[in-house]
């Protein structure tokens, strides 16, 4: 049995405090590549599910199983490849996963134009887009400790790669809508195919050696699963975040992939207006992420982490208020999902912070990966429930029980042990059998 440190590269509490972020050049190439990323991720949540609607006619449950699709690995691989990402360095096999979505998604276009492209082949591309991000996203969460090195700065990393997140979410909607409009959505997916390409080069560019994973004298894959899923499961503050976490990803997936619906075929918005919806809006998840460590700092994160899901998970209800002139509706919507996204940008501060803190590095991947199956595979069930529940209630309907489950879920957050903690824990020492 092997005794685990309790934290990544522990600091002695003698040494003087670690450079901030902005001195960490490695660090700011992964930022500027992840951001331009995720600003094509963004164009992408938005085409792929436009070009079912439009080239294809999709139907709402149609719409939901590509939303589905897009997720359901992150259900069924994320674990096993938590576990081979706690084996291999990780940078190799985030340019891998990056590759493969850059070749995917400009596929789309080509076969478009090449008239081969339908909705069964729409959706195969979908699920492997999906496989990848699953490698890549269990990965970067997992490489980032290496290049932050003091964990004293995992806050910092998490705020700066949560505005990275919010400023995605805020441009890439507007964009996405413009672009489907100017060129078609099957077309747009050429701007996150570059994103990707981008994101290859800065990862290219980082120099921190990546040490290599220590070599167990026995590996068993059952054991390695069972001692990440323990290690998020027996903490009563790791378990909490996951199974809120799994809650508050059904919720947001749900009503987004409703709405969507509601706004195409009910309301008959264009994808522009829907586009600037989702861009205005996101300004809450940016000024979220940035206001987070100042809040952290402030307050008790406990009750930042209360506040913060809250208002993510009591947003829906103002979709399903929405009603009077066009003008209106479209305000009552900007506010929901502006109030969704600002607890979104602090939560998630809080969360990734407390995960990186409770875990040791040995562990990260496996860790990384049991949040991402709970937390991924709420949303893959969440578009796929927003599909059937819009087909057999219509969307307007199918938003009401989804903003009445979703507030339910605040009595969770009541008791949670993590609305009880004062400041950031750290972590126990692991053991591995």
């Amino acid at each position: 049995m092997t005794t685990l440190s309790t934290a990544p590269d522990a600091v002695p509490p003698a040494e003087a405090p670690a450079p901030g972020l902005w001195r960490n050049r490695d660090f700011l190439t992964f930022w500027l590549g992840e951001t331009v990323s995720l600003l094509g991720t963004q164009v992408t949540n938005l085409a792929l599910p436009l070009t079912a609607i439009t080239a294809f006619g999709a139907t709402d449950e149609q719409v939901g199983l590509l939303r589905f699709l897009q997720l359901v690995p992150y259900l069924g691989l994320a674990l096993l490849i938590g576990v081979w990402t706690d084996r291999v360095r990780r940078r190799p096999v985030m340019l891998g996963a990056n590759l493969v979505r850059l070749v995917l998604l400009a596929l789309v276009p080509l076969l478009y134009w090449w008239h081969l492209l339908d909705l069964a082949v729409l959706l195969v591309i979908a699920c492997a887009v999906g496989i990848a991000s699953v490698v890549f996203d269990v990965s970067w969460m997992s490489y980032v400790p290496v290049l932050v090195r003091s964990p004293e700065h995992y806050v910092e990393a998490g705020a700066k790669m949560g505005v990275s997140s919010s400023t995605a979410d805020v441009a890439g909607p507007g964009l996405a809508g413009l672009l489907v409009s100017a060129l078609t959505a099957p077309v747009a997916l050429v701007v996150d195919a570059c994103s990707y390409a981008l994101s290859l080069v800065s990862l290219l560019l980082i120099r921190t050696r990546e040490p290599r994973p220590e070599p167990a004298a026995e590996r068993h894959l059952l054991g390695e699963l069972r001692d990440g899923l323990g290690w998020v499961m027996r903490n009563g503050v790791l378990r909490a975040l996951a199974l809120i976490g799994f809650c508050c990803n059904f919720s947001m997936v749900t009503v987004w992939t409703m709405f969507l619906l509601y706004g195409t075929h009910d309301l008959h918005l264009a994808s522009t207006t829907l586009g600037a919806v989702f861009a205005t809006s996101s300004v809450g998840g940016l000024i979220g992420a940035l206001i987070s460590r100042r809040v952290i700092a402030r307050f008790p994160v406990g009750r930042v982490y209360l506040v913060a899901q809250s208002a993510l998970l009591l947003g829906p209800s103002l979709i399903a208020a929405a009603a009077g002139p066009r003008v209106v509706m479209i305000g009552m919507f900007v506010l929901s999902f502006f109030t969704t996204y600002l607890g979104l940008g602090v939560a998630g501060v809080v969360i990734v912070s407390l995960r990186q803190a409770l875990t040791p590095q040995s562990l990260m991947g496996r860790m990384t990966a049991a949040f991402r199956t709970l937390l991924f595979g709420g949303g893959a069930l969440g578009g796929l429930a927003a599909g059937l529940l819009a087909g057999r209630l219509g969307a307007r309907g199918a938003l009401t029980a989804a903003a009445i489950a979703s507030a339910v879920v605040v009595i969770g957050l009541l008791v949670s042990p993590v609305s009880r903690l004062r400041e950031l824990p750290t972590a126990p020492q692991a053991t591995e059998g």
